[in-house]
């Protein structure tokens, strides 16, 4: 650890990112890299001891190895909260941080929008408007209903806070239950097969890992209410897919292919992987990755630092 480390940002987009680090460490070479394929020869040639990493270009392989093999790379700052794709690393070689929380309340909103697209059928008067016809509407309040959340998490958390407030039954779970803040019951993982009939709404928030990898499979589906809305704001894998085909917005494949039968479902709304996307983001996690490399110039233990064993 140096007090005056080189820095890469790598982003489709990086002078926002390398702006936002100039407000608090003017004194600092930063680089900016828009590309993967260049990433290891940059890191290479300017011997950089940290990089902080936006995954952007779903076409490319990520790289991976520059980063958590490199012999100069001491910190990798992960710009969302996901870390599978630099798994498996050596904590005593790198250390990994993300910025969990960063985009924790434009999560919340997209699952507040996604829940009440539903219960106020929007897409139903969407197709009698394109069609021009005056029909009988009808809408379903979220207050009273149960909202069943998967990882509280900052992005759990938040959702649960505005869950609070439309007056709903939260339920969460998490792998060391523990009481929660606006969490009415908080259960472990083990307790799933009597939650999932329980719940109007289920939200999945957790993080890609082994346990975690098809949590949601056919049992689930099976003991769901038929009414249930699932809003999944996880890493593709969490959902079977499999089994959510056979029980009929994250998928194992993504970009979704055009001859998916996702795109045909009336009850299904697909979107890209845009929950935590608004103007501006990746500044507020550039500045957020600031404060944790003033700590590091410091020499003080680091914020976020993600448990490889754990996963987060």
């Amino acid at each position: 650890m140096s007090a005056r480390p080189t820095i890469i940002v790598s982003s489709d987009a990086p002078d926002g990112p390398i702006a936002a680090l100039a407000e608090t460490h003017p004194d600092l070479r930063v680089l900016g890299c828009d590309s993967y394929e260049a990433l290891p020869d940059l890191i290479a040639d300017t011997g950089a001891e940290v990089v902080f990493t936006i995954k952007f270009d779903r076409g490319s392989r990520y790289p991976r190895a520059a980063l958590v093999e490199s012999p100069t790379v001491r910190w990798v700052s992960v710009g969302g909260s996901g870390t599978d794709h630099l798994r498996p690393w050596d904590p005593t070689r790198v250390t990994i941080t993300n910025s969990a929380g960063v985009a924790a309340d434009m999560m919340a909103e997209y699952v507040f929008g996604a829940m009440l697209s539903f219960s106020l059928g929007l897409r139903g008067f969407a197709r009698e408007q394109a069609a021009r016809r005056w029909t009988a509407g009808k809408v379903e309040p979220i207050q009273g209903k149960t909202l069943l959340i998967l990882g509280l998490g900052k992005t759990g958390q938040a959702v649960a806070v505005r869950a609070r407030a439309f007056g709903m039954t939260t339920l969460g779970v998490r792998a060391s239950p523990k009481p929660t803040y606006h969490i009415d019951e908080v259960h472990g993982m083990a307790d799933l097969p009597s939650l999932w009939g329980r719940a109007d709404f289920i939200l999945c928030a957790v993080p890609l890992l082994e346990s975690t990898r098809g949590m949601v499979g056919s049992e689930a589906f099976s003991a769901m209410k038929p009414s249930a809305v699932l809003i999944d704001v996880s890493r593709g894998g969490v959902v079977d897919e499999a089994a959510l085909l056979a029980a009929l917005d994250v998928f194992a494949l993504e970009p979704l292919p055009p001859a998916h039968p996702l795109w045909g479902y009336e009850n299904v709304i697909v979107t890209p992987h845009c929950s935590s996307v608004y103007d501006g983001w990746d500044v507020k996690s550039a500045r957020m990755f600031a404060e944790n490399l003033a700590r590091y110039r410091r020499g003080e233990p680091l914020a976020n630092v993600v448990d490889p064993g754990r996963g987060y």
